[in-house]
């Protein structure tokens, strides 16, 4: 792995963990969330600083060179943290249609429940 990829590695890791510490602190994302971003950068400071790891794993996968592997290392994870975000907005999309439903349904039976109260009122 070349020395301008570790750094950039170094540089994304820290710029991440600080990133999202920020957002922790503006209440903007989830302590949940920030923890997979987190645990992410952590991986590629240890990649960076201990580029061996990568070259094992690149020599036990047969793919050519270092680099190439913390790309489609990475190219995985993040399809992968994708997948996950789909089924969470499928659940997500189905609670919220759920919810409108129901209000629709109560909102038809207040309306229906004051025709009737307003209509029994005008006959007295």
């Amino acid at each position: 792995m070349s020395n301008t990829l570790r750094i950039l590695l170094i540089i994304a890791s820290f710029i991440t963990t600080y990133w999202m510490l920020r957002k922790i602190r503006k209440s903007q994302i989830k302590i949940e969330d920030t923890i997979f971003w987190i645990a992410i950068s952590i991986l590629l400071l240890i990649i960076s600083v201990f580029p061996n790891i990568a070259s094992f794993f690149s020599r036990l996968m047969g793919i050519q060179s270092a680099s190439n592997f913390v790309f489609l290392f990475m190219i995985f994870v993040l399809l992968l943290k994708v997948f996950m975000m789909s089924i969470k907005i499928s659940q997500l999309d189905h609670k919220i249609t759920s919810l409108v439903q129901e209000i629709a349904i109560r909102n038809k039976e207040f309306d229906d429940q004051l025709k009737k109260v307003l209509s029994t009122s005008e006959n007295h």
